[in-house]
């Protein structure tokens, strides 16, 4: 059959059908019908196609290649690819690149595999994501299906809206780089041919300037698999913490909700109203993560607290991009006495504008058309990815700050001009916005640019603890807005 032709609803339902009933089996402990369906899977025809179109046709990367200099597969050997795809083939290792970290000089690697190599983690990621979905913690936010960032962020403020805590925000130094590979293997507990498969693909070793390197430990980002992998390596940290809870003193049940961890990805906080009790959770953790091969960046791994400055350090945090801030408030304002502020941080603000001004400064030749529509889609990314949380200040001295460099712009371009010529042929008068950055183009319909305070505030509702959609329940994953939908 060829590819264009493939039904692939029907093929997606296939998939998920199992992937389901993985799930159903792991939450029972059902550990022979979990390997028995997920050997089905993986050799299920429906589920390889969808393999390889992830691969090669949905994922950004599939412009990249590995060490073989394949990419961008024709529809036939993408179908050549599928009759290929067999556990137990011969890995090659993975082509590493190097990517700039953002906001800073330094880079950070990425370990690219093969297109076959990668169409066949996404198929073994198929069947054992489900298994593991049943099994993961319901802090855990990072690189799972029907999950986000703007979930941790809600999960932080519903821990710390009735009460000020202390907060130890976590960072693992090179995450990615340092899981033991042992240590992952026996967590992971799969059936033998999975375990081989994945310890092939962790042992590969990279070709970095033609130069090629044994890899002892980590798992090369840029895999399909590989945040799947992390995921696991972290699994266990919140269990622990509440174990430690339960050796307070006081009511069980009060100590373990009073106790906060979330994660995202290697990224977490700890949060508890007593700094005794967070400063033992930073040991506990530590501890816990040498177990895996990890530690944590002391550099990047701050004290504080939420409501009041502690010895140097402000209060407050940033997590995933925000600012996490209580402030004081008179009693007509908040029974607590303080109010939860989270806003867009400071430094991401920064860089956002640091990017605008970089395109407008890119194009000082280039029609306004054009300008606008480079700008558009970078102040609607960022725009939506804070309008969960207290950004309309933040959004209006953007534009503020917007309107000055475009001004400027247009004063490059002609210097000779007044004031009101440049206005009158840069901005136009839209509705009730009389300074609205607009091409003018008679009967044809004019372009616009977007403004950061146009962007509506909604509030995000966090997912269900232990939910995930491989449970079956349509209903409410089809009622999250822009949530993973099987």
């Amino acid at each position: 059959m060829e590819w264009k032709h493939l039904n692939w609803a029907k093929l997606e339902r296939r998939v998920y059908k199992l992937q389901k009933r993985i799930y159903k089996a792991s939450v029972r402990g059902d550990v022979k019908a979990v390997r028995s369906l997920q050997k089905t899977l993986m050799k299920s025809w429906s589920g390889k196609c969808l393999a390889v179109r992830k691969v090669t046709q949905d994922n950004q990367g599939k412009k990249t290649a590995g060490v073989d200099g394949v990419k961008l597969l024709t529809p036939k050997q993408r179908v050549a690819l599928v009759a290929n795809l067999k556990l137990g083939s011969k890995v090659q290792p993975t082509r590493r690149i190097w990517i700039p970290k953002p906001g800073k000089d330094e880079k950070r690697p990425l370990g690219i595999p093969t297109i076959h190599d990668r169409a066949l983690q996404a198929l073994v990621k198929q069947a054992i994501e489900p298994e593991w979905e049943a099994k993961f913690e319901p802090n855990s936010f990072g690189f799972r299906p029907g999950r986000s960032c703007h979930d941790a962020i809600e999960a932080i403020y519903l821990s710390i809206r009735q009460k000020p805590k202390f907060v130890l925000d976590a960072d693992i130094a090179k995450c990615f780089d340092k899981i033991n590979h042992s240590a992952l293997l026996k967590k992971l507990n799969t059936s033998p041919t999975i375990r081989r498969q994945i310890r092939a693909w962790l042992k590969a070793g990279v070709v970095d300037n033609q130069q090629f390197q044994e890899t002892l430990e980590g798992t090369p980002q840029g895999g399909v698999i590989s945040p799947l992998l992390a995921n696991i390596a972290l699994h266990g940290m919140e269990e622990r913490i509440k174990q430690f809870a339960e050796t307070l003193p006081g009511g069980k049940r009060e100590n373990s909700l009073s106790i906060s961890l979330i994660r995202y990805a290697d990224d977490f906080v700890i949060m508890h109203k007593d700094l005794f009790v967070v400063q033992e959770c930073q040991r506990i953790i530590t501890e816990w993560l040498n177990d895996m091969g990890l530690e944590l960046k002391p550099s990047k791994t701050p004290l504080t607290h939420t409501l009041k400055k502690l010895e140097d350090s402000e209060p407050g945090f940033n997590f995933l991009g925000f600012n996490i801030k209580q402030h004081y408030v008179g009693k007509y304002h908040s029974k607590q006495g303080f109010k939860t502020i989270i806003t867009p941080s400071k430094k991401k603000q920064k860089l956002h504008y640091e990017q605008i001004s970089k395109v407008i400064d890119n194009h000082k030749a280039a029609p306004q058309e054009a300008l606008i529509i480079k700008l558009n889609p970078i102040i609607r990314g960022w725009s939506n990815y804070y309008s969960t949380v207290v950004s309309k200040e933040s959004y209006s001295h953007l534009d503020s700050l917007m309107y000055s460099k475009l001004r400027a712009w247009a004063h490059r371009r002609h210097p000779r001009k007044s004031r009101k010529w440049k206005a009158n042929k840069y901005w136009r008068t839209i509705g009730n916005d009389n300074w609205t950055f607009s091409t003018l183009q008679g009967n044809k319909r004019s372009v616009q640019l977007l403004k950061h305070a146009e962007t509506s505030i909604v509030r995000h509702v966090k997912v269900k603890g232990e939910t995930s959609p491989y449970n079956g329940d349509f209903v409410y994953w089809s009622s999250r807005i822009g949530a993973w939908i099987g």
